[in-house]
């Protein structure tokens, strides 16, 4: 196991965790980032790869998995070390004021500032509480969407009227036959222009929930919906059923570290600080008054933390780093850059 002392260390290779990675090499620190699962990227990876996302400033539209290859080749631009597999859960402070995190593998990490970027924690998708729902899981009942086609020309019922329900009815209109929307609610909780489109392209059942299931062998063939108020039943025939119902994280042994928690997130002040010294937060893991939730406000409070991780380390370092275009690693890139731009 590598015993190594990093400057920073990040626990959570999301998009937040990737890109902090990246300004923290900006920094010329030596930066490690910890990773639960066996592969980057956070949520958007393991339930979102194919949805499109533009609430990125400069990027019109980009698929969530071609975003986190982006957010990969960036982050390793300074060759951080990255490690997978590793779920955080312990956390003591050396008399020197080292900080040491033990995993549940058995592992060490020493490092003298900690970055949380953790998201909800592990996550996993709230599942469809009906019995006999877990025998569709390998078959046509998802709780997130890999591969488009699969849908292409299908009859799609969706259950869900969050953000990532509503996303999916607009990523699937053209591609499925129909799509159908079950709701438990009439109001939709997504933005209000996607709320709009989905409109246009989805049959809608509000308020209904799903209450039964009916197939042959792995595979549903209808769905019965119930009225919430009347009580009212209807069948509807589906070719592939998504729901999204959100997601359940789990932040493990870090809720016993005593860090100050609200509304199940990280409480943090505007410098991204929690309330235990040398350690920040960042992205969906951290709360504080006028809070972003959009992926581009995450975007800036990785630097934020970095920055603070940085004076916490050293109180005298200059309180940001460098724009990139003056950065002396991009020096001969920018230069090649202005030459091809000259010609």
């Amino acid at each position: 196991m590598d015993h190594e002392i990093y400057d920073v260390t990040i626990i959570g290779g999301g998009p937040i965790g990737l890109f902090t990675a990246f300004y923290s090499g900006m920094r010329k620190l030596k930066t490690k980032v910890l990773e639960s699962s066996g592969q980057l990227g956070g949520k958007i990876s393991m339930f979102y790869p194919e949805k499109t996302l533009r609430d990125i400033g400069g990027i019109r539209k980009i698929t969530g998995g071609d975003l986190v290859k982006e957010l990969i080749r960036q982050a390793e631009t300074f060759s951080p070390t990255i490690l997978f597999h590793q779920h955080v859960s312990g956390l003591k402070r050396r008399p020197d004021g080292i900080l040491m995190l033990s995993t549940e593998n058995g592992g060490l990490h020493l490092t003298k500032t900690v970055i949380l970027t953790v998201g909800a924690g592990i996550f996993k998708p709230i599942k469809l509480d009906i019995p006999g729902a877990e025998r569709y899981e390998s078959g046509n009942l998802h709780y997130a969407v890999d591969d488009l086609n699969r849908f292409r020309n299908k009859r799609v019922l969706i259950s869900g009227g969050g953000n990532a329900a509503v996303d999916w009815a607009n990523e699937l209109a053209g591609i499925a036959e129909s799509i159908t929307i079950v709701h438990r609610r009439e109001a939709f909780s997504g933005h209000e222009y996607d709320v709009s489109e989905m409109v246009k392209n989805a049959r809608l059942f509000i308020p209904y929930c799903i209450s039964a299931l009916h197939g042959t062998g792995n595979r549903i063939e209808r769905v019965a919906v119930k009225h919430a108020g009347t009580g009212e039943e209807i069948w509807l025939e589906a070719d592939e059923v998504v729901v999204n119902h959100g997601i359940q994280g789990d932040y493990g042994g870090i809720l016993n570290w005593g860090l100050k928690m609200k509304d199940e997130r990280i409480e943090v002040n505007g410098a991204m600080e929690t309330n235990i010294p040398g350690i920040f937060a960042a992205g969906d893991a951290a709360i504080y008054p006028h809070k972003l939730k959009l992926i581009a406000g995450g975007f800036a409070e990785g630097p934020v933390a970095l920055n603070s991780a940085v004076r916490y380390m050293c109180p005298d370092a200059e309180p940001m780093a460098m724009y990139s275009t003056h950065h002396e690693d991009f020096a001969d890139e920018n230069g090649r850059e202005k030459e091809t731009q000259a010609r």
